[in-house]
């Protein structure tokens, strides 16, 4: 592999992981469909039927749903992700600075929900929202932006979904997911490096869209009055993401352009849930829930003008979250929720970069439902995520993260950070 082909594998596909670090679950994830389920840490999802909303975990939820219900909602992120450590020079054993604060940007997250009930047995849902994506920016001041220093990924996902009630007990259901997503990706030569280009000079950039289609199986078992499970299944989606590069040439020290594409992954999905009525004013509720992380192996760059290369070995691991909750209705209209999560990584310490700084997190969730009248309510949300501190160490031994050291040098440090959620629903019943 010549020069030119390295800096594009190395510069360009290892800022893939950046948005990431403003994600709220594992990877590049992100959990938040809705402000009623914020409220209790998305404890129970795949078995709770609050409103419209619920098909989006569960598409076998629908037949929950009572007439025609419509959800219209949105969540703000403001993720607070710092990294901080040193870049040491191989050729001349110097060590600088390399810090980065509150690099990852904040969001607000839309979402719209609609369910009909078509009979006493068959419903219909659509859902429009986001399972994955942020934005981040280090700057191109920072000391080791050779490992990538800029990434953004968006995508809205739309859902038909059906539900079909068996007998009264068990619930299944079903639906298609459109997902349309863009982003863009970039790194730029630090402050001093061997090729001797001034700072801030693109080494790659590239951006591009792309839409897919996937799908969603859940089921719901009423045991009793009082007791309830849910299980929901997402399928793997593969993206493309196909549009233009900026590839820097060592040889003329000037930027080419290029088109070419990239493969992202959306990992399948997996939630068992539960809900328990305890009381007329009491309920608990729970969820599993298990990602596919360990499909994420390998990112591979398809340009045309250098053909198919792995470009660096990501080896993730599979993503387990735990989460518990409660429900208590302290009157007619006023109904209050808590909860609890915790979220482990998609990445081991062995393979955490600067471009994905991931760790365990722990939510810690507040929430309240207001009825104003028996047809329309209004629901809000906070949770606060704490973020583990981890250290981070580029290059990584095994892998192809070295070919980026020798451009601008390694990097040792330790990443902190928190989020923190506020979201707000209303919900029509017709």
């Amino acid at each position: 592999m010549n020069l030119k082909r390295t800096l594009l594998a190395t510069s360009l596909l290892s800022t893939l992981g950046l948005f990431s670090t403003a994600s709220t679950a594992a990877g590049f994830q992100l959990a938040e469909y809705s402000a009623t389920g914020l409220g209790r840490a998305y404890a129970g999802e795949a078995a709770m039927a609050d409103n419209a909303s619920a098909q989006w975990r569960n598409p076998a939820m629908l037949t929950y749903l009572k007439g025609t219900q419509v959800s219209l909602g949105a969540i703000y992120v403001d993720p607070n992700i710092d990294i901080n450590g040193e870049v040491k020079q191989y050729w001349n054993g110097e060590s600088k600075q390399a810090n980065a604060q509150d690099f990852a940007d904040s969001a607000v997250i839309p979402n719209f929900y609609i369910s009909h009930q078509i009979n006493e047995q068959l419903f219909a849902g659509f859902a429009a929202g986001t399972n994955y994506g942020m934005e981040t920016n280090l700057g191109k001041d920072f000391a080791a932006s050779h490992f990538g220093n800029e990434a953004a990924v968006t995508t809205m996902e739309l859902n038909a979904n059906l539900g079909y009630q068996i007998n009264e007990r068990l619930s299944i259901g079903g639906g298609l997911r459109y997902i349309i997503a863009e982003g863009h990706f970039g790194a730029t030569a630090p402050t001093e490096n061997v090729i001797g280009i001034p700072a801030g000079t693109p080494l790659k950039y590239m951006e591009g869209d792309t839409t897919d289609w996937g799908w969603q199986l859940g089921a719901a078992w009423q045991i009793n009055d009082s007791n309830r499970l849910g299980i929901a299944y997402k399928s793997e989606v593969n993206l493309k993401l196909e549009g233009d590069a900026k590839i820097f040439d060592p040889e003329s020290k000037s930027v080419l352009t290029d088109t070419g594409s990239m493969e992202l992954p959306l990992p399948a999905t997996l939630e068992i849930a539960s809900f328990h009525q305890l009381s007329n004013d009491w309920a608990i509720h729970a969820s599993f829930n298990w990602t596919n992380w360990s499909a994420f192996e390998k990112l591979e760059a398809n340009l045309d003008k250098y053909g198919t290369t792995t470009v660096k070995d990501e080896n993730w691991k599979d993503n387990y979250r735990f989460a518990v909750g409660a429900t208590y209705q302290l009157n007619e209209k006023l109904v209050l929720r808590t909860g609890a999560a915790y979220d482990t990584s998609a990445v081991s310490d062995d393979y955490r970069t600067i471009t994905i700084p991931e760790t365990d997190r722990t939510w810690l969730s507040f929430g309240a439902s207001y009825d104003f009248t028996s047809q329309f309510t209004l629901d809000g949300g906070f949770t606060y995520i704490f973020a583990k501190d981890a250290d981070v160490n580029e290059p990584r031994e095994g892998t192809s993260d070295w070919q980026s050291a020798l451009i601008g040098g390694s990097f040792s440090g330790t990443t902190t950070g928190n989020v923190w959620l506020l979201g707000v629903q209303a919900n029509y019943t017709f």
